[in-house]
């Protein structure tokens, strides 16, 4: 009995999971499930050392 009372806390727990990332997702926050994939190959692309380069220097 006591392992049905278990899978059903985690069936609930994945459930409102779920529902709080579609609600986050609808507010633009995340990317979840109804929005696809950014393909990377449109994204601007930035070199590595201009990332990791310290900008306080002067």
């Amino acid at each position: 009995m006591e392992i049905i009372v278990a899978l059903l806390f985690v069936a609930g727990v994945l459930f409102g999971a779920d529902r709080l990332m579609l609600l986050l997702e609808s507010h633009g926050h995340v990317r979840w499930r109804r929005t696809g994939r950014r393909r990377l190959s449109e994204e601007p692309t930035a070199r590595l050392d201009s990332m990791l380069s310290d900008h306080s220097r002067r």
